[in-house]
């Protein structure tokens, strides 16, 4: 929520920012000891020190920045008649500046002595703002003394006083203080209106104040008012482009595309937008809207400028959600049918690599054709003007498709190679740990173990992450037993895995069970057939299994992984939202000190509803501006 506290204190860094040539110069002069020592008893809520030094420093200085400290400390202590006195001193030094009335002001009303405030606040206004940044420095100093309505009372005064200049933004984010959201979204609207270049900034600001939205009632009335500007001006396209970016918001991609595709209607020249739209979708799988997305600039024709485009990232979109196992999935048959003519109509080309490699990959892995893919591969890399690094990506599938024919030799030659090729990019640091968990498949820990040590000291931190991940995963089911042989047969499942030979790697999975009840192994063995259920679309099965470590096992490394896992599983497959909630909250609870804190943190105060604080800055930095 947006606090009165972080206002003040947004408010505060602006009246420093408005004096800082005063506050730079004075630096010089000051001692810095003294004002940290200030700093700290002003922390410490030791006014009566604070106040002393304060006052040294204001009168060496002459900085106003240290004359609200000192005013501050001798409100604290109550001692008004002083600070008064203190006002009254400053206000014949500066000639009678505007921010010293509102301080003024401010002190009288803490005393209930509310004529009187109103009569300072007045003459603030009174001594006549003459530019913009005057207005602006008067209107925070209102705002810090949670004056709004008075700072709401400066910018209109501005409005009449400054030509070409309507201060929309800066009365917007006042109204946003006052919670008058139908006011704060006129200004928007007009600010727009004015210049559609003001989108960014107004939707910047928009996504603060829709955080602190938490019954939606800003989200309703916020679509109400654009549409009906829509309607009143439809020549404004600004407004169409903000309710899209709402509707983007909101997820409602459907709403957002047909707003898109309007605006084309009227301009033919929205492909870009539509495109972007349907990658957002996409990636937050919607995948339908996002198919029907690229499907409006595939229906335009060879000649729009996204079409390539849009049949490439279509085609990949049906390959993840065969992937995923979403129900609208096609089938293996069609998967593979949509492959070639897709590939026949964009080419082979260097633009159609990924796609090239994705087709050779999903033969292979999911159809049980690697000698298919491995013949479309060797293709694509005789393909004209492919960069170097465009030939490795394609070399690195065919060391995978290498791995899944068991020809394990040929995968460890492919990857050293890669790896000799590449060894100051993120390819490079990929194939490492490809070559050493593939030590790790093949059952020879110790070179395993070795390869990991190296790698853990010189890739990039998510490669060293996963590394040092599975070194201690080795080391932690090795070193106690007097046989190898579980953790070998526990690799010959992860083999099978990663050729998505699910029903193979269940197996041993099962045999290990049976064959070594109570090994150090059991939770990894659950953990696994978690993840092939996951993989199978039989989610409540895998969350079966992520319960039972959970419950039974949570004393072992594994504890958190399957706690974090199982509480996206609710919330994204189950859609059991309160009992994800519930299990993101037990992630902060029983596991402080777990990697997926952070992320659990996040998750929980959005199922709960409310926001982290510091999310809120959002909106005072963009009003700084």
């Amino acid at each position: 929520m947006i606090t009165v506290r972080k206002i003040i204190a947004f408010a505060g860094v602006l009246f420093c920012l408005m004096h800082l040539p005063d506050f730079a110069f004075s630096q010089k002069k000051i001692d810095t000891a003294k004002l940290q020592q200030a700093g700290r008893y002003y922390q410490e809520r030791e006014f009566e020190k604070a106040a002393v030094l304060y006052k040294e420093i204001f009168e060496i200085s002459g900085s106003q920045h240290y004359f609200v400290y000192y005013l501050n400390c001798l409100i604290e202590l109550s001692k008004y008649d002083q600070a008064e006195k203190e006002i009254k001193k400053e206000i014949r030094r500066t000639n009678k500046d505007a921010s010293l009335y509102v301080q003024w002001g401010a002190l009288l009303k803490q005393q209930n002595r509310f004529e009187e405030a109103s009569d300072k606040f007045e003459s603030a206004l009174k001594l006549g703002p003459k530019y913009k940044s005057d207005f602006i420095q008067l209107a925070n100093s209102f705002i810090s003394k949670r004056e709004f309505e008075w700072a709401e009372k400066v910018y209109l005064l501005g409005r009449n006083s400054i030509i070409d200049d309507d201060f929309n933004y800066e009365l917007a984010r006042v109204y946003l203080y006052q919670r008058n959201y139908e006011q704060m979204l006129a200004e928007y609207l007009e600010l727009l209106k004015k210049d559609e270049n003001n989108l960014s900034r107004v939707q910047s600001s928009l996504r603060s104040a829709l955080r602190s939205d938490v019954d939606d009632s800003l989200q309703g009335m916020f679509r109400q008012l654009v549409l009906k500007s829509i309607q009143a001006e439809p020549g404004v396209v600004a407004y169409n482009r903000l309710l899209i970016w709402l509707f983007t918001q909101e997820e409602m991609y459907s709403q957002a595309l047909r707003q898109t595709i309007a605006l084309d209607k009227r301009s033919g020249q929205e492909d870009l937008t539509i495109a972007a739209l349907a990658r957002v979708a996409g990636n937050n799988h919607f995948y339908g809207d996002a198919i029907q997305a690229y499907d409006y600039i595939i229906e335009k024709g060879v000649e729009g400028v996204s079409y390539y485009e849009a049949q490439r990232s279509k085609m990949q979109l049906l390959y993840q959600q065969y992937i995923l196992k979403d129900e609208d999935a096609l089938s293996e048959e069609q998967l593979e049918e949509r492959f070639e003519s897709t590939l026949a109509v964009v080419g082979e080309n260097p633009e159609s690599v990924g796609l090239l490699i994705d087709f050779a990959h999903f033969l292979a892995f999911y159809e049980d054709k690697p000698d298919q893919a491995v013949q479309i591969l060797e293709e694509g890399r005789k393909i004209p003007r492919l960069q170097a690094i465009q030939r490795d990506f394609i070399k690195n599938e065919l060391a995978d498709i290498s791995v899944y024919k068991d020809d394990l030799w040929e995968a460890v030659l492919l990857y050293s190679q890669l790896i000799e090729a590449n060894r100051d990019n993120e390819l490079g640091d990929e194939v490492k740990l490809k070559k050493a968990r593939l030590g790790y498949f093949m059952g020879n820990l110790s070179w395993a173990k070795a390869l990991l040590n190296v790698i853990k000291a010189g890739t990039s931190k998510l490669v060293a992450n996963d590394a040092l991940e599975l070194s201690l995963f080795i080391s932690n089911n090795s070193n106690l037993d007097t046989t190898e042989i579980p953790l070998q047969q526990f690799a010959r499942a992860d083999l099978y895995t990663f050729r998505n030979q699910g029903e193979k790697a269940w197996a041993v999975l099962d045999s290990i069970e049976t064959n070594f009840p109570r090994h150090s192994l059991t939770d990894d063995v659950l953990f696994r057939k978690a993840k092939i259920k996951i993989a199978n679309g039989d989610f409540q099965q895998a969350a079966a299994y992520l319960e039972e470590i959970v419950t039974n096992y949570s004393y072992e490394l594994l504890a958190d992984d399957a706690l974090f896992q199982l509480a996206g599983l609710y919330e994204n497959q189950l859609m059991e939202k309160e009992k994800a909630e519930g299990l993101y909250k037990k992630m902060l609870v029983q596991y402080p000190a777990s990697i997926y804190v952070t992320k659990s943190r996040e998750k929980y105060r959005e199922l709960r509803g409310d926001f982290e604080d510091d999310k809120e800055t959002e909106f005072f930095e963009g009003g700084a501006n």
